[in-house]
């Protein structure tokens, strides 16, 4: 296995590990033999089991991250572009759910230094989303009597959430819970309209 092939063995079996026992209930030793790798190997790549944490939280924020940009960029009104920003912040949780699940449960296992690392990269995507929402306030799209820090704390909370309970094979797609919690959103963020209304 190439050297960076064995880093990145090692963090999914982490991510796998985390999400499905918890941080606390798994050692590095488990980590080691279930990526089929040697303890050295693990601390060639991290000091400890909770930089190896602090590692999964860095990649998924990268990611959301990079794919925010890809919409603040984009063009068209800023309400389709949070639109299309929001379904995305959705279907990103559910395709990276054990990620997410680590992310929700073991956030006050990280050292201090780690954590104040996280919450310093999880505000500049916070406000980097919020941008979004203030564009569609200052281009009248968007209702100004809306705080937009409450706006987004209040969808992201209920994004982030999703790997918690949603399970395939029920009643909705997880394309259409998105569609769902992205209409609460934005009819909100419009003052209540149905969208498509032209009154």
């Amino acid at each position: 296995m190439p050297a960076e092939g064995v880093r990145d063995q090692l963090l999914a079996t982490g991510v796998r590990l985390f999400a499905a026992r918890g941080y606390d209930a798994v050692s590095v030793q488990e980590v080691v033999e279930a990526a089929g790798v040697t303890k050295g190997a693990f601390y060639h790549y991290f000091r400890s089991k909770d930089e190896l944490l602090h590692e999964i939280y860095r990649w998924l924020l990268e990611l959301q991250l990079a794919r925010l940009e890809g919409f603040l960029t984009a063009a068209g009104p800023p309400d389709r572009r949070l639109h299309d920003a929001a379904v995305d912040v959705v279907m990103t949780s559910f395709a990276h759910r054990d990620e997410f699940t680590v992310f929700v449960r073991s956030m006050h296992r990280l050292d201090d230094a780690n954590a104040a690392a996280v919450r310093t990269e999880r505000r500049r995507y916070h406000d980097r989303f919020r941008s979004l929402v203030e564009q569609g306030q200052q281009a009248g799209a968007l209702r100004a009597d809306v705080d937009a820090d409450v706006a987004v704390h209040t969808f992201l909370g209920a994004a982030h959430q999703i790997p918690e309970w949603f399970r395939p094979g029920g009643r909705l797609t997880v394309e259409q819970v998105a569609e769902q919690m992205v209409a609460l959103l934005l009819d909100g963020l419009r003052g209540g309209r149905r969208r498509g209304s032209t009154d």
